[in-house]
């Protein structure tokens, strides 16, 4: 493949839903930040691969001293995080130049395999945008919330479990594909980066995620985390 690779790590949140000290992305497993631990996947899995790191504004400079005093040095374009995770990317967007393929990446799921990464480049050059999901395993419930706040089933409605798959991350464009995406004003419904590509109707391909690919949220997901750190997949 001709084009250059880059990645964006996004990793601009807050973390507030984690409650620790310090940002989800910024806390360690196995010694490491999980940002460090995502990143460093990616250049395991694609050598040369440059890197774009959202930040929120104030952990910036614990970043850059972090990356200094530990040895981490891959070269990384710091971007600082915007209102939104749209914002965030599309800033970060504008550090990528046309002609180049884009890998955008939860900063905080760091379990994913090399394999996966090398097998969603390779895709690129037969479609625009590459997009893993994993079929959901649950039995799903239509419900809304009642104005007493109950939760009440919707009537006649029932989600059919074989068609619905969630989302992950890396989510993989040519670069001028996703940043003319990303000149949209925002919307509500731009959850994630498929959603944006969708706006425009860029053609897109999906293929098998992993279980492992976990994004690192919760306390609770910590503690899952910690126990997967031994099976890192390779």
């Amino acid at each position: 493949m001709d084009r250059k690779v880059y990645l964006i790590a996004v990793a601009g949140g807050s973390g507030t839903r984690m409650g620790g000290p310090v940002p989800k992305q910024f806390m360690l497993l196995g010694g490491k930040p999980i940002l460090r631990l995502t990143i460093e996947k990616f250049i395991e899995a694609c050598p040369g691969i440059k890197v774009v790191t959202v930040l929120p504004s104030e952990h910036i400079g614990w970043w850059r001293n972090y990356c200094a005093e530990h040895n981490f040095t891959c070269p990384q374009t710091l971007v600082e995080g915007g209102f939104t995770r749209f914002h965030s990317v599309k800033a970060a967007l504008s550090k990528v130049p046309d002609g180049a393929v884009v890998m955008i990446h939860d900063g905080v799921r760091p379990f994913l395999s090399k394999g996966l990464i090398q097998k969603m480049l390779s895709l690129v050059p037969q479609t625009h945008g590459v997009i893993p999901v994993m079929p959901s395993t649950d039995t799903l419930k239509l419900l809304d919330k009642s104005s007493e706040g109950v939760l009440v089933p919707v009537e006649g409605e029932v989600p059919d479990r074989s068609r619905i798959f969630g989302a992950q991350t890396p989510q993989v464009f040519r670069s001028e594909d996703i940043k003319a995406a990303y000149t949209q004003p925002y919307s509500q419904s731009f959850t994630d980066d498929e959603s944006v590509a969708r706006g425009i109707k860029i053609p897109l391909a999906f293929v098998e995620g992993e279980r492992f690919n976990i994004k690192i949220t919760t306390p609770e997901d910590l503690v899952l985390a910690q126990a997967l750190l031994p099976l890192l997949p390779e």
